[in-house]
């Protein structure tokens, strides 16, 4: 049933006749020139360039229809993402009729001149018109190529015309923008002033989307639904495609919205126009109040409805518009709600909206294991349904995961595949969303310059964004990078409005600007942002829909109360930070906070402070240290009396309590600097011959028979009366090395037996491992001891091998190793 009015059905059949008509005269124009041209022997390329539903392929389609009936040879081809962008002009090659072997050595590898010399072939005397189209996506080099053909096109009587929706710097440009609204009720058939007007501002004047939203509005109401039910506005207020990127508005859908918003309509109807209208206002950082009173009103439409459908619609929009952090545990609730309603509903996509709220919530209440689990179902949800834009939203948040437990490489090619992914998807913030990773990596692993990069990009994107605090990221960044100075000028630039703010960058925003703060030690600043960070000591800071993991609240709040000089408060809220980080296995924030907590205990000066406060710089230093945490040790530079084995080119340097020297490389030095990195920890010989985990052991027999027990007894006992001779004849060097062989002794007993003094059973790969590395080791060790004498005894006291390696320090040694 129709409102008022009637209106013609265009089909897709019709769609090019009706869109060359219809406000595009001036592009019709030129492609008609162009054929003139190539007709007279004067060749060329045009680029018709637009965005999806701007009317490329209709334009490509009509300049074609024209060609044949000029008398043209017509060659058209679609390009793809291809593994080579010359494959796409082999095939075009190919479909001309050019020479085998010119399209061969276009898949060849060659030079500029060798490319040209193969595009003769598309070069015709006669009439031909190539039709590309979405060059763009076969990449670079099929757009390098276009630029050779180009240069061979004058005094032929070849047209080409290329479809894109990038800048391609190749020929004249045509650039197509929206219809007026005159134009596109035209080719809509439209009549309707209100629904005209709402339908180009749903289409933001596009062509293509508006004939999809017109075939969409005639169906509701072609539909038999009453007509209280419907409103025409409304309807294509919430079909309408949004434009925009995260934090990046779209004002003609907002006006719609608003439109919409003004008209009586139906409960259910006006609570999802409320619901998607507060949602697209997230890009206005002033409306907050207006953005919770919109859901607020909403949701009470939506319960007092009670359709599941609806209600699940408005939930979900709500938690878009207010991103409110301290609400991590509703947050939780009505993802669960979300996920029941759409279940009920049959609404898959809305479940998996509930599916990714759940795990947000879960990732800020730091139970990341779950959050995994909960982004398996949902990225398995995604691919099943064929939504491609959510699974690349997955990957991101695995490569995310991956950056946040220390697995910096692995991030980075996820990062590479998510890039991949996005661009195919056409999702419009994928650059963004590389970038945004890459960032993350490079503030643990980049060098200085880079990181003044980082921060200029970042007031790049402050500009073009107001209002979203991304010039606190860049004070952060700039802190994290040795710049407190400009840091510090950034900081208070940014802290009004930070303090001021809202929105799901602020939370984020209050962490980067205490580390500012801290950095540059502005106390006045640290004691208001403390003020404002306090609720949330217990969360893991994530931020843009857990894209990033700043890290845990405490952390930042520990930086800040350090900075007043509260030590006690100081050491409670890194301990608490370092527990989190500890406990899902962030090891870069790990590293952060155990040397923090090490700055607070050795400031506040306690008993027993100073040497837990060593302890915990050598553990975060070899935590960084083994993770490629470049930009942390550029800050944390090891203690002037860490003892030091580093590799520098073929060789190695040892420079430890006064003693140096230069070791050719061997296996035995690097099993030794795994030890070094890890004080303390038991490693299985199989890892460490292995480089990292091992194969795995199969158990066959026990690693000491009962003879040998015996025979390790009998020699303790003897061990044990030797020593008590030396002793009493103050033999200090015998009983020295009489009591390391007692441990040695001991320390292989211990792992040849179990509960009970009951054998332990050994693996022919586990054993061929503990007498490779014992071997290898004790030959370093050696080695060691004969250049460097005082640090190859204390490393041979402080060294135990067998089926697990360890390095456990013993008294003399120092502080910690620079490995």
């Amino acid at each position: 049933m129709q409102c008022c009015g009637s209106r013609p059905r265009v089909g897709p059949a019709a769609y090019a006749e009706v869109v060359n008509l219809v406000g595009r005269d001036r592009e019709i124009a030129a492609l008609r020139g162009l054929l003139g041209r190539a007709k007279q022997a004067s060749g060329g390329v045009l680029v018709v360039r637009g965005p999806a539903g701007s009317g490329k392929t209709a334009l490509a389609d009509a300049v074609a229809q024209d060609a044949r009936r000029l008398g043209f040879e017509v060659v058209r081809i679609a390009a793809g993402p291809v593994g080579s962008g010359r494959l796409l002009w082999a095939q075009l090659l190919s479909d001309s009729g050019g020479a085998p072997e010119q399209a061969r050595r276009l898949l060849e590898p060659a030079g500029p001149l060798d490319v040209d010399e193969a595009l003769r072939g598309l070069v015709s005397s006669v009439p031909r018109l190539i039709v590309i189209d979405d060059l763009d996506r076969a990449g670079p080099e099929a757009v390098e190529v276009l630029s050779l053909l180009a240069s061979r096109l004058a005094g032929s009587a070849t047209a080409v015309v290329v479809t894109t929706g990038t800048p391609v710097e190749t020929g004249s440009t045509l650039q197509l923008g929206p219809l007026s609204e005159a134009d596109l009720g035209t080719l809509t058939g439209e009549r309707r002033p209100e629904v005209r007007r709402a339908l180009w501002l749903a289409a933001s004047g596009m062509p293509g989307p508006a004939l999809q939203l017109a075939a969409t509005l005639a169906d509701a109401e072609g539909g038999g639904a009453p007509s209280t039910d419907l409103d025409p506005v409304a309807l294509l207020a919430l079909h309408a495609p949004s434009q925009a990127a995260f934090l990046v508005g779209d004002p003609p859908l907002v006006r719609l919205l608003e439109c919409a918003a003004a008209r009586k309509l139906p409960a259910t109807l006006q609570a999802r126009v409320l619901a998607r209208l507060a949602g697209e206002l997230l890009a206005e950082p002033g409306a907050g109040a207006r953005r919770r009173a919109l859901v607020e009103e909403a949701l009470a439409l939506a319960r007092t409805a009670g359709e599941p459908r609806t209600l699940a619609e408005v939930l979900d929009a709500r938690l878009h518009a207010l991103w409110d952090p301290a609400a991590a545990e509703d947050r939780l609730a009505a993802a669960s709600e979300i996920i029941e309603l759409a279940r009920a509903a049959g609404d898959e996509e809305r479940e998996r909206h509930g599916l990714f709220w759940r795990f947000m919530a879960l990732m800020e209440l730091g139970r990341v294991t779950e959050a995994e689990a909960v982004l398996a179902v949902f990225a398995r949800a995604a691919e099943l349904a064929g939504d491609a834009r959510a699974v690349v939203m997955a990957s991101a948040r695995h490569a995310m995961i991956a950056v946040l437990r220390g697995r910096f490489d692995l991030g980075w090619r996820l990062t590479q595949q998510v890039g991949d992914a996005a661009r195919a998807a056409a999702m419009p913030d994928a650059e963004a969303l590389v970038k945004t990773l890459h960032g993350v990596i490079m503030l643990e692993r980049g060098t200085p310059e880079q990181g003044v990069a980082i921060a200029d990009e970042l007031l790049a994107i402050a500009r073009s964004r107001p209002g979203h605090q991304f010039e606190a990221t860049a004070a952060a960044a700039l802190a994290a990078f040795g710049q407190p100075r400009a840091a510090a000028t950034e900081l208070q630039r940014a802290l009004p409005e930070v303090l001021a703010g809202s929105g799901p960058r602020w939370l984020g925003s209050v962490c980067g600007l205490a580390l500012a703060a801290a950095a540059a030690h502005e106390q006045e600043a640290a004691a208001r942002l403390y003020e404002v960070l306090a609720p949330y000591r217990g969360l893991l800071v994530v931020q843009g829909g857990a894209a990033v993991v700043v890290g845990p609240a405490a952390y930042y709040l520990g930086l800040l109360a350090a900075e007043a000089g509260r030590w006690d408060e100081a050491v409670a809220l890194q301990t608490d930070a370092a527990a989190l980080c500890e406990r899902i296995g962030a090891l870069p924030a790990l590293a952060h906070a155990r040397a923090a907590l090490a700055d607070a205990l050795a400031s506040r000066a306690g008993p027993g402070d100073r040497d837990r406060a060593q302890d915990l710089r050598r553990q975060a230093l070899n935590a960084a240290q083994r993770l490629g945490m470049a930009v942390f040790l550029a800050s944390h530079p090891p203690a002037a009396d860490c003892w030091r084995l580093r590799q520098e080119g073929e060789d190695w340097q040892l420079d430890a309590d006064g003693e140096h020297a230069r070791l050719r490389d061997s296996r035995g030095l690097h099993y030794l600097r795994a030890l070094l990195a890890a004080p303390g920890r038991q490693i299985p010989a199989l890892d460490l011959v292995a480089g990292g985990p091992g194969v795995t052991a199969t158990s066959t027999g026990p690693v000491l028979d009962a003879q040998a027990r015996s025979q390790y007894r009998r020699r303790l006992d003897a061990l044990a009366a030797e020593l008590d001779a030396a002793d009493r004849g103050g033999d200090v060097t015998g009983a020295e090395r009489l009591a390391r062989e007692r441990r040695a002794l001991l320390d292989e007993l211990r792992r040849a037996t179990g509960l009970g003094g009951r054998s332990r059973f050994a693996s022919p790969e586990a054993e061929r491992a503990r007498v490779n590395a014992t071997r290898t080791l004790r030959l370093a060790l050696d080695r060691i001891s004969r250049v460097a004498p005082k640090t190859g005894a204390y490393l041979d006291a402080s060294v135990h091998t067998g089926q697990s390696c360890c390095y456990e320090p013993v008294p003399g040694g120092p502080p910690g190793w620079d490995v």
